[in-house]
């Protein structure tokens, strides 16, 4: 257990740790650690699909983890982009202190393979020099979520990690260090940020920031079992008869969709179009994961 301070408040982290038997999942994704303190209110991995045997806030860290990452890396016969951020931001605080993503960087860059994650907080900037090592010599991708342009609402979905200004501050940082960045424009709620407003605001950040693209599944969400739960109880503490609101028009469904999507989504579309940024899922997906041909035979040194 550990007392940690951050920007916005002082708050206990607690954590575990545990050996696990591989790390690289088949398509070459890794998490480092499980569970999230960011306290998102939206957060799928909360989902009880995922059998996770512990409190989400107590933070399992694969003790072995980096070991296995050397070793599978050291074999890889070809080189890959390795992806982290999809069950667990990798730059959680509890990351300040322990440096597993920072330890991870530093073998990717010397085995000479490419990265890419997906995270909300500015922490990634204390990487910024192994994530420009790493692109000058195969590739680098960071993955930035953008839900919401109002600051206080940012703070009731996304409370414990930075804002939605501070993040537009890191993709500009990204980009006069010539790394390219991808937005995740997601989750958008029904009844709380799925508007015009809302969505043309991000999409000017994110030409602002000269992102390549923006991934969008909708505007709506998904609900689980497991983060059903805690949603609607944060609905009830931030948003009075929300909940029931949410339970009239979407049941217990999956898949829940603003009732906007359409018009919205056609905004989306338009903007990004004009603006030359990708939208496609087919032309993302190959973008963040295929490594351009260069000359990577050679394993790096790090000064």
């Amino acid at each position: 257990m550990s007392f940690i301070k951050t920007h916005l408040t002082y708050f206990l982290i607690f954590m575990h740790y545990t050996e696990v038997k591989s790390i690289l999942s088949p398509k070459n994704g890794m998490n480092l650690y499980r569970g999230c303190t960011h306290g998102c209110i939206y957060c799928d991995s909360r989902s009880d699909i995922y059998q996770m045997n512990h409190e989400f806030e107590d933070i399992e860290v694969k003790k072995n983890a980096l070991e296995l990452l050397r070793k599978s890396l050291k074999n890889k016969r070809k080189k890959v982009m390795i992806g982290t951020g999809s069950m667990a931001d990798p730059y959680m605080p509890i990351e300040k202190r322990l440096e597993y993503t920072r330890s991870a960087l530093k073998l990717i860059y010397k085995y000479g393979h490419g990265f890419t994650c997906i995270t909300k907080s500015d922490l990634i900037l204390r990487d910024l020099d192994l994530i420009k090592k790493i692109n000058e010599n195969t590739k680098a991708v960071v993955q930035m979520t953008l839900t919401t342009a109002d600051e206080d609402l940012c703070k009731i979905l996304e409370p414990n990690v930075c804002s939605t200004k501070r993040r537009v501050e890191v993709l500009k940082t990204l980009n006069k260090n010539n790394i390219p960045t991808i937005v995740w424009l997601c989750p958008i709620l029904p009844f709380i940020n799925d508007t015009e407003e809302n969505i043309n605001q991000i999409i000017d950040y994110c030409i602002d920031t000269n992102v390549k693209g923006i991934l969008c599944f909708q505007m709506g969400l998904t609900l689980r079992d497991g983060n059903r739960e805690y949603f609607y109880q944060k609905l009830d503490e931030n948003f009075p008869n929300l909940k029931e609101k949410y339970i009239t028009h979407f049941k217990n469904n999956y898949q829940v969709p603003s009732p906007y999507n359409s018009k919205l989504m056609k905004i989306f579309n338009k903007r990004t179009y004009d603006a030359g940024i990708m939208n496609n899922f087919d032309e993302i997906f190959p973008y963040l994961y295929n490594l351009p041909n260069k000359n990577m035979s050679k394993q790096t040194t790090l000064l």
